[in-house]
């Protein structure tokens, strides 16, 4: 099983929603949608399972065009960010209601439903309505009702948004596994680069309406081949500023420089932009350092680490760091850069080194 778009576009007057877009996706693992709030996640799901109609561009299925196709014809499954169930039917109904659609046999019904529900932990929840549920118990039965309906693709859009943290992280180690050999095409999308990354599988960056970038998650935040993909896929932001490179130097400003290894040495002489990701910004130094100083802005402390935002000249830079560590605002405070962890980025955003 396959799903394809082919120059997949889509207008609304002079406003551009989707930008002309081609993917292959396959099965076998998640094909996340990574961007974030209004980026065009959600109405590219949405152009690709027939709930809205593309100005330009193809939708194949299995390689069958089904641009023209009705949601229905495609055999796909759509869960919500939002909990979809119908209020006045039992969790097993609820679970039930798209194979009753397609006219499966009572016999079958009650063997499938059951399995998912085991597969899900609703077993003892089958006979509730779901106002009687919990969110979490709700949104296991929108996944259920995806799951028991084998569907040809399954659409996510931010499933897990609305749950409380404990449950998001045994959902998101859950779903590759409730997926796992089902033969479908499976479509996430999430505004969090951690839940991309904790997925796997192939991920595409979206900024305004555009694919940035896309292919296997790991190499995608590893290797992001332009700014913009670099900063969708980073949180905390990316830290970004403008450099001057000049033979095996790079100077961020008058005093603060380092040498120039490998590829960032072979550089032409210019202006670059570099990003650095806020874990390579340190309280301490470490071997491939450079110390920098900044009047810390905001602070977030947390069991497990602390991140500090901080002004450095005109811009806003922030660091990561794992354990505690006191930050007083309005300090000036000395970090620490790790400069072999910058990517450089010519004039037009492209990633060269």
């Amino acid at each position: 099983m396959t799903l394809e778009i082919r120059n997949l576009s889509k207008r609304v007057g002079a406003d551009i929603h989707i930008h002309d877009t081609s993917l292959m996706l396959l099965p076998g693992h998640f094909n996340v949608l990574l961007g974030a709030t209004n980026a065009g996640k959600t109405t590219l799901m949405k152009l690709m399972a027939g709930l809205d109609e593309p100005t330009s561009g193809q939708v194949l299925i299995h390689g069958l065009d089904v641009t023209r196709r009705t949601t229905q014809e495609r055999q796909i499954s759509f869960v919500h960010q939002f909990f979809v169930n119908y209020p006045h039917l039992s969790v097993f109904d609820n679970i039930a209601s798209p194979l009753r659609l397609a006219k499966i046999s009572q016999q079958e019904i009650v063997r499938r439903v059951n399995e998912v529900a085991d597969l899900l932990k609703l077993s003892p929840l089958l006979n509730r309505r779901p106002q009687e549920l919990s969110g979490g118990q709700q949104q296991r039965t929108a996944l259920a009702r995806a799951i028991v309906k084998d569907a040809n693709v399954v659409f996510l859009d931010e499933p897990l948004a609305n749950l409380d943290y404990k449950l998001r992280e045994e959902l998101r180690a859950e779903l590759p596994l409730l997926f796992a050999d089902r033969g479908a095409v499976v479509v996430y999308a999430t505004s969090e680069p951690a839940e991309a990354l904790m997925l796997g599988g192939y991920t595409a960056t979206l900024h305004q309406g555009e694919v940035t970038q896309f292919g296997e998650t790991s190499s995608v935040y590893r290797s992001p081949t332009n700014l913009i993909s670099a900063q969708v896929f980073s949180d905390p932001p990316l830290n970004v500023a403008s450099v001057s490179k000049q033979g095996n130097q790079c100077w961020l400003s008058n005093d603060i420089s380092w040498g120039l290894f490998d590829a960032q040495a072979a550089l032409p002489d210019g202006i670059y932009t570099i990003g650095v990701r806020p874990h390579c910004v340190l309280p301490a130094p470490d071997r491939d350092s450079v110390a920098i100083q900044g009047r810390v802005l905001v602070t977030e402390l947390s069991g497990s680490e602390s991140i500090a935002h901080f002004a450095l000249g005109k811009d806003t830079w922030v660091s990561q760091s794992n354990g505690i560590h006191p930050y007083d605002v309005d300090e000036i405070h000395t970090f620490y850069l790790d400069v072999r962890q910058c990517f450089f980025f010519d004039i037009d955003g492209h990633l060269v080194a």
